[in-house]
This record gives C-alpha cells, structure tokens and sequence, in this order.
C-alpha cells in the first residue's frame, strides 16, 4: 500500500507505538484500523476502504464499499481471512525458510 500511496495521503502507525488512541492496544493488534481526517476510527473492511478512498488508482474500490450490502459482504470475508492468518503466517515463513 506504501508503494501505492505516491501523494503519501496515508500515516501507517506501528499499534505498539500508537498513543493516545481510542482503541485498546490488544484491540489494535487484532483487526485493522483506520481514520479518515474528520470522521471516527474504523475497524476490519471498513479501514480498508477507508485506505483505498486515499489512494487514487484503489478509490473506486473504496467508494464502492461504502454501501452497506459491499461493507457487509467485505467485513465476512475479512473476518474468514483473519481466522486463516495465523496458518497464512506459517505457511509463509516455512516457504521463506526453504
């Protein structure tokens, strides 16, 4: 996404080093989160699509998830992918190791 974001309209925070946030640390460090200027912090779909309004090429996309029955089907297949990180992780550093 760094590498999308030529107008560098996006601030990428390590959560560990997140202060004075609103959400809880454990929280941060389990779901994604986003906050557009003005408005509240987001979780999960919803701060992915937050990103992608900020970047050009991908503002489409996060326009088009800004209705409800997109959010939702989004949201579920976000929730399925996070269920699958932790073998998604392994199987990474297994064939990175090779």
């Amino acid at each position: 996404m760094r590498k999308l974001d030529r107008r560098r309209a996006i601030r990428f925070v390590e959560a560990r080093e997140a202060s004075n946030c609103p959400v809880d640390a454990d929280e941060l460090l389990a779901r994604f989160h986003a906050r557009e200027t003005g408005q509240p912090v987001v979780s999960g779909a919803a701060a992915f699509a937050a990103m992608w309004r900020a970047i050009p090429v991908l503002s489409p996309l996060g326009h088009f998830a800004r209705l409800k029955p997109v959010l939702w089907v989004l949201e579920r297949l976000y929730r399925v992918f996070l269920r699958l990180r932790p073998r998604l992780q392994s199987f990474a550093r297994a064939v990175v190791s090779e």
